[in-house]
């Protein structure tokens, strides 16, 4: 058959083959060339019903950008203006007049209420205030000199402390970031007039120095003196009634003639303490370390004694006692 159709004719039949290819590869360029043009288009329209959604993504990142910068120049603005009235406030404390140094104790009260990072340094100032004001001198007080009132501005100051958020001087676990410290202060006669309500647990000195302080004759029945410092404080004749001094420490303190009814006293440490015509009437003494402290003449009245230590205490006079703790 090739033979017959001869060398031109398959020529000819190799031409039109090559022809055929060609014009099929031309179609698919084209129809390559209609496919990418129409995945453009489709690209372009897609971009254009995107943009309004880009462009108010774009506003809203650039407003939320505003705004951090507008918080952050704030809160800059806030803590030079707390550290304005912080100066101002420790130079009214400096001042003569007692009315200016008035205003600068109430002025680092309101710094603490409203700049809860600032109250560290705000009881910090407050306390040393104190200490360098009434200290207990190292002789100690004659008797001739005793007068049992304590001075206005160191009221205050007690006021203040007393009156502090709770909840910003300790941890999560309960435990003291930056208790009060007020050791060997003269807080002869404090009384709690000036912002804190008698009769109630509202001042909040838990956890605080107050280890050799001066007391005598002090009303003391509105704080919460749990887990406090007080060792060798003198509170003699001091009215603690209704007191918390859970968990206090009160090794060697003078606590003679003082009027604890109602105090809750339990776990206290009062070893080598000095009872002696302490009123205890109704206090919660559960589990207390009273071992060779001075009870002669104490009334304990109606007083929770469960797991209370005496060994080797004065127990000489004392009232309302169960035979057996004796």
């Amino acid at each position: 058959m090739t033979e017959n159709i001869g060398i031109g004719g398959l020529r000819r039949i190799a031409d039109r083959r090559a022809e055929g290819r060609r014009r099929r590869q031309r179609n698919r360029r084209f129809g390559d060339a209609r496919a990418t043009g129409g995945d453009r288009m489709q690209w372009v329209g897609m971009v254009a019903v995107s943009l309004p959604g880009l462009a108010a993504l774009a506003a809203l990142l650039f407003t939320w950008m505003q705004v951090g910068q507008a918080s952050k120049e704030l809160r800059i603005s806030e803590q030079g203006q707390i550290t304005n009235r912080f100066n101002a406030a420790i130079n009214n404390l400096g001042s003569k007049s007692l009315d200016v140094r008035l205003g600068g104790i109430y002025a680092l009260q309101r710094i603490m209420q409203d700049s809860s990072r600032d109250q560290r340094t705000v009881v910090s100032v407050l306390s040393a205030y104190v200490r360098q004001h009434v200290p207990v001198p190292a002789s100690g007080f004659k008797s001739a000199e005793e007068q049992y009132t304590t001075a206005t501005d160191v009221s205050a100051v007690i006021a203040v402390l007393g009156n502090r958020p709770a909840s910003q001087d300790v941890t999560r676990e309960g435990t003291p970031l930056y208790p009060v410290n007020l050791s060997h202060v003269d807080l002869r006669g404090l009384r709690p007039e000036v912002g804190l309500k008698e009769g109630s647990v509202a001042g909040n000195f838990r956890f605080a120095n107050l280890t050799g302080a001066d007391l005598r004759f002090a009303d003391l029945s509105a704080f919460n003196l749990f887990s406090a410092g007080l060792g060798g404080a003198n509170l003699e004749n001091a009215s603690l009634i209704g007191a918390n001094v859970k968990s206090a420490g009160l090794e060697g303190a003078n606590l003679k003639g003082a009027d604890l009814e109602g105090a809750n006293l339990s776990e206290a440490l009062l070893d080598t303490a000095v009872l002696a015509n302490t009123k205890l009437r109704g206090a919660d003494l559960t589990d207390a370390d009273l071992r060779r402290a001075d009870l002669r003449g104490a009334d304990f009245t109606g007083a929770h004694l469960t797991g209370a230590k005496l060994n080797g205490a004065k127990l000489d006079g004392a009232r309302g006692l169960a035979p057996s703790t004796r």
